[in-house]
């Protein structure tokens, strides 16, 4: 498809689009205190690589904002990706001679996030956040940070380009043509890989805010998990969750973590069966367009999820009944589990993994059975 980019279509998206802003906000805890104050957090790149010497695995670029000027042609429009609640995000590339001593394989395409304008101490928090976390995991399914700029006012973030933009764009769009059945289920598997390596890490981390939005495609449709803004260290030791503000996005979070701040990863697995709903049904996971039972996906698609004859019911029309019958059944059946109410009775991820290989080439062999560890 190349470079399927259209205005307003977000790279980035700290709102959720599914439904407009007053209708799908960020959740936030309005009456959280901040935890530290502003002036702790840093204030320059010396400042970022001091707090990065501990965990630091992976080199970052400290941009000057004169270099991101050069590298997006001074933030012209016709670089402009999108944007969202956070900024707006351009594409740029990066040449040798942007800086002396500069190692790239050269033109490198990058995406710059712009956290220019949300001087405010949470943007400030979760444009760290980023730096942090994907200054110290690497993996295929999670997007790769190029670099970053802390000057002044200024905060952005740099990444390696995306050409696809995010499963949300595609998914969503009525100009272009609908995923088929199998590149949902490539994007299903690599952004549950993705999830599996962040929850089974040295140091475990609860992604927070997955969603299709946040999901970006590679020319060949691989799945990455993008913008790490609400990531958090998961519980150690004896604990069993993390207490926290309660923030990510209506329709995704887990009723469980709404109710309490008590987050764990199985609130990441809950957000990934709604996330699979959307890739089964075509539906946004939160729609005030539709009639009132409908609007919240995961409650209307849960009951029909278990009934065979129901699920081909509600599988997205625009894929005319192009898909193997038996795994969208069993698609549906790991969704079932996944949204479980009981988040202890939830699978792993690595067990959703597990269970979404073998349905890659179901149509192939249709009797290719689940392996253990989720039952569906």
């Amino acid at each position: 498809m190349g470079n399927c980019w259209f205005k307003g279509n977000p790279y980035f998206n700290r709102v959720s689009s599914n439904a407009t802003k007053s209708e799908s906000p960020k959740m936030q805890s309005p009456s959280e205190k901040k935890e530290k104050d502003d002036s702790m957090l840093p204030s320059n790149a010396k400042e970022v690589e001091e707090l990065r010497r501990e965990s630091a695995r992976n080199p970052l670029i400290a941009f000057t904002f004169e270099e991101l000027k050069r590298i997006t042609k001074n933030f012209r429009q016709d670089s402009l990706l999108g944007g969202g609640g956070f900024g707006r995000v351009y594409k740029g590339y990066i040449t040798s001679d942007l800086r002396e001593g500069l190692t790239i394989e050269e033109p490198l395409r990058v995406a710059v996030k712009v956290h220019d304008g949300d001087n405010s101490f949470q943007g400030h928090r979760e444009w760290l956040a980023e730096v942090i976390f994907l200054g110290q995991l690497s993996h295929p399914n999670l997007v790769k940070l190029i670099g970053y700029c802390c000057e002044d006012d200024h905060r952005v973030l740099v990444y390696e380009f995306m050409p696809l933009g995010s499963v949300e764009s595609h998914l969503f769009s009525r100009v272009m043509v609908p995923l088929p059945w199998f590149t949902r289920m490539k994007i299903a598997l690599g952004a549950a890989k993705g999830l599996a390596f962040l929850h089974e890490a040295e140091k475990p981390v609860i992604y927070r805010d997955f969603k299709t939005s946040n999901i970006l495609l590679d020319e060949e449709y691989n799945a990455k998990l993008s913008d790490f803004g609400l990531a958090k260290d998961g519980p150690v030791g004896d604990k069993s969750h993390v207490s926290t503000r309660i923030m990510g996005t209506y329709g995704y979070a887990a009723p469980e973590y709404i109710m309490t701040g008590h987050l764990t990863a199985m609130s990441d697995v809950y957000s990934y069966g709604v996330v699979l709903l959307e890739l089964l049904t075509g539906r946004k996971s939160l729609d005030k367009s539709r009639p009132v039972r409908e609007q919240t996906l995961a409650d209307w698609a849960f009951p029909m999820l278990i009934q065979k004859k129901k699920v081909l019911g509600i599988v997205d029309p625009r894929l005319a009944e192009d898909y193997p019958v038996k795994a969208v059944q069993k698609t549906a059946m790991l969704a079932y589990h996944c949204l479980n109410r009981n988040p202890k009775a939830r699978p792993l991820m690595r067990d959703i993994v597990a269970t979404l290989e073998p349905l890659q080439q179901m149509e192939e062999d249709p009797s290719i059975s689940l392996v253990s560890g989720t039952e569906v």
